[in-house]
């Protein structure tokens, strides 16, 4: 009988540890893509592109009344909006996926949903499903589509929340009040699941709740029963793929395998015309290396106007990005968190297979970068995008230790990208770093 009993249980066991392997092997190859990616465009666009006003923040904070934050809808025409325009210059940035809000926290929906009136077809000036158009034209450049959908709804009169010192209700004391939200805001989310089968959900606004008042596990399997393979952000109270810092580039290198910095390109997220305090493109290509070197994904955000252009200063921007890109994707796409900065200072990233060293040279090096601590054997150096051969040195590797020496690589003035030069540096093998203190020299 223990001999029965230990063999049902070793073989429980061993299922059990199947199961979860084929769970974490199915969720890596579900979020490869996602890891590959590098780039995405975040859009914000809505209401609040009109008179240029903090998106739902404006009257949630009481800086304008609600009554005049929705007068904005006359204003909202999208006349001159080109969603294949759109996404074509996301495509020519770089990026591989675009997030756009088809609800921000005021709850106007970009596309003609069922549930309810306020959306840009039926109550704005556009008088169209302003989504569907920009979700085909990604898919027609093989983008993937990332939606945007806020939790709250500040609007929506069964919604408990509606300006910072204003609670319509409490949930406790009108749980039929809750459900018939919770029945509109699930609704909207199937409508958009079955409408537009998203590759990613990028969810905001959790904090006003818990996670069993959104029913976040209910809504997760919800999605996933329609799209096993669609990715949701970390902003279903915690019920995510991945991680979601705002704004600050992390100092340290984030736990989560998959992460993603979401940044605006001002100090805006949404259209705001009296924003002029735009990061240079060399900025956001050094954000961008260092979110990359440190094994994440780049959500840069444009805002567009009312009228559905894209304000020239982040078009050029766009188009500033997408030349670096394109001239150094080698280094960039399907590539892994890099070395450690005590061995390069600057960020760095690897081929999958850790035989590629990509180093990012911030400025003019003045003719050599040093690598610190590198055991292989370097077989070949190029400057990536153009192609020129590179020679180094090895200093300060004696016979008697084991520690590797200091490589010198020789980088001269012509070879400069305008923006961040990249060196290729091809291993001996996968990368191998001595990450020991310094050999001593003891005497009798």
């Amino acid at each position: 009988m223990k001999k029965l009993f230990l063999a049902i249980f070793c073989f429980g066991t061993m299922a059990t540890f199947a199961q979860k392997k084929n769970a974490v092997d199915s969720h890596e190859k579900k979020m490869e893509w996602f890891k590959d990616a590098k780039l995405g465009i975040f859009i914000h666009w809505g209401l609040y592109a009109v008179n240029g006003i903090d998106e739902s923040w404006s009257f949630y904070n009481g800086y304008i009344s609600h009554e005049n934050y929705l007068k904005q809808k006359d204003g909202f025409t999208a006349e001159n909006y080109d969603p294949k325009a759109w996404a074509s210059l996301v495509k020519k940035s770089g990026a591989k996926y675009s997030v756009i809000t088809a609800k921000h926290h005021d709850g106007f929906a970009l596309w003609d949903s069922k549930f309810g009136d306020f959306d840009a077809k039926k109550s704005s000036a556009a008088k169209q499903d302003v989504l569907t158009p920009y979700v085909d034209a990604l898919r027609e450049n093989d983008l993937k589509v990332g939606i945007y959908y806020s939790l709250p709804d500040w609007s929506y009169k069964d919604y408990t929340h509606f300006k910072r010192n204003e609670i319509r209700y409490d949930i406790k004391k009108e749980p039929k009040r809750w459900e018939t939200f919770l029945n509109f805001y699930q609704g909207q989310l199937k409508e958009l699941a079955d409408t537009y089968n998203p590759d990613l959900y990028w969810f905001d606004g959790d904090w006003e709740h818990s996670s069993k008042e959104w029913e976040a596990p209910k809504v997760r399997q919800m999605l996933l029963d329609r799209n096993p393979n669609t990715i949701l952000n970390s902003r279903l109270k915690e019920h995510g793929d991945y991680a979601t810092p705002e704004q600050g580039m992390p100092i340290t290198r984030p736990e989560n395998k998959y992460w993603e910095l979401c940044l605006t390109m001002n100090n805006s997220w949404g259209y705001q015309r009296n924003d002029h305090d735009y990061k240079t493109t060399d900025q956001i290509i050094g954000i961008f290396a260092d979110v990359i070197g440190n094994g994440g994904n780049l959500l840069l955000d444009i805002g567009p106007k009312g009228d559905g252009s894209i304000p020239e200063e982040q078009v050029e921007i766009l188009e500033g990005l997408g030349r670096w890109t394109k001239k150094h994707q080698e280094a960039i796409y399907g590539t892994r968190s890099g070395i450690p900065k005590e061995h390069f200072y600057g960020p760095t990233t690897l081929s999958k297979d850790g035989t590629i060293l990509y180093l990012f040279v911030k400025g003019d090096p003045k003719g050599e970068v040093v690598v610190r601590g590198l055991k292989n054997r370097i077989n070949r150096i190029w400057v990536v995008g153009e192609g020129t051969k590179l020679s180094h040195q090895v200093v300060g590797n004696v016979y008697w230790s084991h520690y590797p020496g200091i490589t010198y690589v020789k980088v001269p003035e012509y070879v400069l990208d305008e923006n961040m030069t990249v060196l290729a540096l091809l291993l001996d093998g996968e990368v191998d770093l001595y990450r020991e203190d310094g050999a001593v020299i003891e005497s009798n």
